[in-house]
């Protein structure tokens, strides 16, 4: 009996996603069709449907997941420490002095193995 419950509840969440998906559709079909229409109103338009797709999407198993997954990770967001002003100044000095450092010792070994290379070939002066 449970089986049979899922299985429509899956179903019923197939349907649904499928006319959100073709709401979708409509709206971005409808946005090039009404051409001739003002932009701002197609745009409108376009927002509601993606709007009314949206909430279709929610009432479904995968949408109650996707956004409580997506509250829980602004939960999450919200703990994150971020770097001060200095800190970030801080590093990105660092990294650039870093990275100017790295390209000086990687110029001069590519001088040093292009001399090597033209006394061993006697191509050198």
């Amino acid at each position: 009996m449970v089986a049979k419950t899922e299985s429509s509840a899956s179903a019923l969440d197939n349907i649904k996603l499928a006319l959100a998906l073709g709401i979708l559709l409509a709206g971005v079909v409808g946005f090039y069709w009404f051409d001739h229409v003002a932009t701002a109103w197609r745009v409108l338009a376009l927002l509601g449907l993606v709007g009314l797709a949206a909430g279709l999407v929610a009432l479904t198993s995968m949408g109650r997941g996707l956004f409580g997954f997506s509250r829980d990770a602004r939960t999450e967001l919200r703990k994150v420490v971020w770097p001060t002003r200095q800190e970030t100044l801080q590093v990105t000095l660092s990294v650039l002095v870093l990275v100017f450092i790295v390209g000086i010792f990687l110029w001069l070994v590519d001088a040093f193995l292009f001399w090597g290379v033209r006394m061993i070939t006697g191509q050198g002066g």
